[in-house]
């Protein structure tokens, strides 16, 4: 998973020459060209760069700034904000820092926290769980057990289980907090079955282990079960992105 979406994070259209710009210094931004509390060139500079009209240029400076990557002055320029004060969970820098070959920290920084998190949005989803909850939960299950063979489906059919379990908890902010992490977790899904120490049949027999337990009301056993998940999850995203950096 490389590139962009066609509608970014922001809501804009990536496609066109704004789009264009927009995804070029970004891209250029994450990766480093332009480093923290640097000052982009000057909007006349880009408007000839990339061909472009000063308007198409100032929009994809508040895009960038509404993103965290920038702070616009006037009379000053525009210069690049600390990484610490970047949108951490903008799918966008996900997919731009994916493209510059910079995403290994973020993944493993985002598998370590969906371990502290999704633990324990078993252990609610298991306790308040609605009928409704349930039965998108067993639709995402199942779909993992029939798409084994389809890598596409299956991370598709992944991300949806974990982000029903995130629902089924009926914490508003673990439900924001899935739907914020969910490109995260596409792409993680995807570079984890480039391991082959993840079997797609046993990791779909996990997950139906942990609908199993929250539909039991076990919210132990529902966290522990979701717990391996992501454990399991974890050992093969190491072991990909090993293998990327070979």
């Amino acid at each position: 998973m490389s590139g962009t979406t066609a509608e970014g994070g922001s809501g804009y259209s990536l496609r066109g020459r704004q789009g264009h710009v927009i995804e070029a210094l970004g891209r250029a931004i994450v990766g480093g060209t332009y480093a923290p509390g640097e000052l982009l060139p000057r909007e006349a500079e880009l408007t000839d760069e990339y061909g472009v009209s000063r308007t198409s240029v100032r929009e994809a400076m508040k895009v960038l700034a509404a993103k965290g990557l920038v702070d616009i002055r006037p009379k000053v320029g525009t210069r690049v904000r600390p990484r610490e004060l970047w949108s951490s969970f903008d799918s966008d820098l996900l997919m731009w820092t994916h493209a510059e070959g910079m995403a290994t920290e973020l993944m493993r920084d985002l598998v370590e926290l969906r371990q502290i998190v999704e633990p324990n949005a078993a252990r609610l989803a298991a306790s308040r769980s609605t009928m409704h909850d349930l039965g998108r939960i067993e639709r995402a299950a199942v779909g993992l057990a029939e798409a084994a063979d389809d890598h596409a489906a299956y991370t598709e059919h992944d991300v949806e289980f974990h982000l029903a379990v995130y629902a089924a908890s009926h914490n508003t902010f673990l439900s924001r907090f899935g739907t914020l992490v969910a490109d995260f977790m596409k792409l993680s899904f995807d570079l984890q079955q480039e391991a082959t120490a993840l079997s797609l049949e046993e990791d779909a027999a996990r997950h139906l282990a942990v609908l199993e337990a929250i539909t039991r009301g076990d919210s132990e056993g529902a966290s522990e079960r979701m717990l391996q998940v992501v454990l399991d999850g974890k050992l093969a995203l190491i072991a990909a992105l090993r293998d990327q950096e070979i």
